[in-house]
């Protein structure tokens, strides 16, 4: 009896500590999201190699994106804020504020796309004329294959 209770205080305290520890930063995307951006990230290497770029253009190109995820992570720590705040509106039921924070979001998107196009015209601008064809037919295949998913998408849960 005597040496039961140390053990039970012992693994009380080990229970303890173990609860008491601060669990670990939430990941600041999901597996989902991490998933689309690696998907993302193996099209973009692919595209790159399919075009045999130049080392100049490989060289270009990478400063070309980095600097455009530069200019876009303001825009995209707003549009995270924003989407906290449209949830608290959501659960507030304030219809008021989801319109006026609706807008918001409309416009830090529109930021984010007109980034990303001018991005895409500064590249494509800095291609050969069979890299631009080659450019165009890559970019075909792709809108064709995210055609067809989402046409299987919707056939499967419309069924």
């Amino acid at each position: 009896m005597k040496r039961t209770i140390p053990i039970a205080a012992a693994a009380a305290l080990a229970a303890g500590l173990a609860f008491a520890q601060t669990p670990a930063a939430p990941s600041q995307q999901s597996g989902a999201a991490k998933a689309r951006v690696n998907r993302r990230a193996a099209a973009h290497a692919r595209m790159m190699q399919e075009l045999n770029l130049t080392d100049a253009q490989k060289a270009q190109s990478k400063a070309l994106f980095r600097a455009s995820r530069e200019k876009s992570k303001p825009y995209m720590q707003q549009l995270r804020q924003e989407r906290q705040e449209m949830t608290a509106a959501v659960k507030a039921g304030d219809t008021a504020r989801i319109r006026e924070l609706a807008a918001k979001q409309g416009k830090t998107r529109g930021e984010l796309t007109a980034i990303r196009s001018e991005t895409m015209a500064k590249f494509y601008s800095s291609l050969t004329p069979e890299q631009r064809t080659k450019a165009d037919q890559i970019h075909a295949q792709m809108k064709q294959r995210a055609r067809e998913r989402w046409e299987q998408r919707s056939r499967s849960t419309g069924e």
